[in-house]
C-alpha cells in the first residue's frame, strides 16, 4: 500500500503540468476549449500520457497537447530518452495510450486503429528493410500495399527513387547499401504512401550533408503536397530551415512549442560555440581551453 501512494503520488506530481511553458499551456487550454471536431487539424494530440508500471515507474510522456495542420511540418526535437519514439511507436499503434487520445483527421487511435495505420506512413529510427530485396524491389512492393495501379508503378517508384537520388543504388540488394543510403531508402518509402500523416523518426542519421539536403528537399515537396509531417531530431540546426513549428521535448513533457524564429527569440540569449580538440595522453589541452575561452569570452 506505501509503495502504492508513492507510486500515486509521483505520477500525479509529475502530470500536474505545473511547470508549463506558456505557449504550451495556451496549446492545451485551446484544444480543451473545443470540442475535437471543430478543431481542423489532420492531426490532434490531446492530454497523451505513456506510463510504464514497473519499479520504478517510468513516465515516458506526460500530457502533450498539440494540434497539427495539413501541409505542416512539425519538429520534435530532444536528446535519446526525451519521449520522442514513445510518442511515434504510440501514433503508429506500436504502444497503448495509458490516458488521453490522439486523432489522425478526426479517427481516435484508441478507438480506429486501423483507419489510423491506414493514414500513417513511417520512417522507424532503426530501418525495418528487407535486405535481401534490391531498394526498387522494396519500393515496387509497398507501392502495390498502396493501391498503386500496376500501369502507374514503374513512373510511381522512378519518381521517388530520383527524388532523393538513389537511382545509382537502386538495384542493388539492401544489405550491401551503406547506413545513409538505408536510412534515404527507408525515408523515401515512408513518403511515398498515399497517407495524410508521416512520421519520420530522425531520418537523417548516418547521412552525409549532401543526402541531407536531398532529404530536406524530398520532405519539403511533400508538405507542399498537403501532408503532415512529424520528424524528430537531437539537432536543431537544419530542422529550422523547414519545420514551420517546433517543440523541445524532455524526460516526456513539451518544454517549449512555437515557430522557430520565436523559440530563437524566446530563448536565444546564448551562444554555441563548438570546439574539437585532439586529446594527448600526455597533456591534456581541455582546462586550458576552458580557461582561454572565459577569460576572452567572459
Amino acid at each position: 500500500m506505501i509503495l502504492v501512494l508513492k507510486i500515486y503520488g509521483k505520477v500525479s506530481k509529475e502530470l500536474s503540468g505545473e511547470s508549463d511553458d506558456e505557449d504550451v499551456q495556451n496549446e492545451r487550454q485551446r484544444i480543451l476549449g473545443q470540442p475535437q471536431g471543430l478543431l481542423d487539424s489532420t492531426v490532434l494530440i490531446k492530454e497523451l500520457t505513456k506510463i510504464y508500471f514497473k519499479y520504478p515507474v517510468i513516465l515516458a510522456v506526460k500530457n502533450i497537447p498539440v494540434t497539427i495542420q495539413r501541409g505542416e511540418c512539425f519538429g520534435l526535437l530532444g536528446f535519446n530518452g526525451a519521449g520522442k519514439t514513445t510518442t511515434f511507436k504510440i501514433l503508429t499503434g506500436e504502444e497503448t495510450v495509458t490516458s488521453g487520445d490522439v486523432f489522425i483527421e478526426h479517427f481516435s487511435i484508441t478507438k480506429s486503429l486501423q483507419k489510423v495505420k491506414s493514414r500513417v506512413g513511417y520512417c522507424p529510427q532503426s530501418d525495418a528493410l528487407l535486405e535481401y530485396m534490391t531498394g526498387r524491389e522494396i519500393m515496387i512492393m509497398c507501392a502495390r500495399l498502396w493501391g498503386v495501379s500496376e500501369p502507374q508503378i514503374q513512373l510511381y517508384v522512378n519518381r521517388w527513387l530520383s527524388s532523393v537520388q538513389l537511382e545509382p543504388h537502386a538495384d542493388k540488394l539492401i544489405r550491401t547499401d551503406s547506413g545513409g543510403t538505408k536510412r534515404r531508402l527507408s525515408t523515401a518509402i515512408a513518403l511515398m504512401g498515399k497517407t495524410s500523416v508521416t512520421l519520420l523518426d530522425e531520418p537523417s542519421t548516418g547521412m552525409d550533408p549532401v543526402a541531407q539536403h536531398l532529404l530536406w528537399d524530398a520532405v519539403t515537396q511533400t508538405c507542399e503536397s498537403g501532408k503532415a509531417i512529424i520528424i524528430t531530431s537531437h539537432r536543431m540546426e537544419g530542422c529550422d530551415a523547414f519545420c514551420t513549428r517546433l517543440a523541445i521535448m524532455v524526460q516526456g513533457k513539451f518544454l517549449c512549442l512555437g515557430s522557430p524564429q520565436h523559440l530563437k527569440n524566446k530563448f536565444g540569449n546564448i551562444y554555441i560555440l563548438k570546439v574539437k580538440v585532439k586529446i594527448d595522453a600526455q597533456e591534456d589541452k581541455r582546462d586550458p581551453l576552458k580557461y582561454f575561452i572565459t577569460l576572452t569570452f567572459p
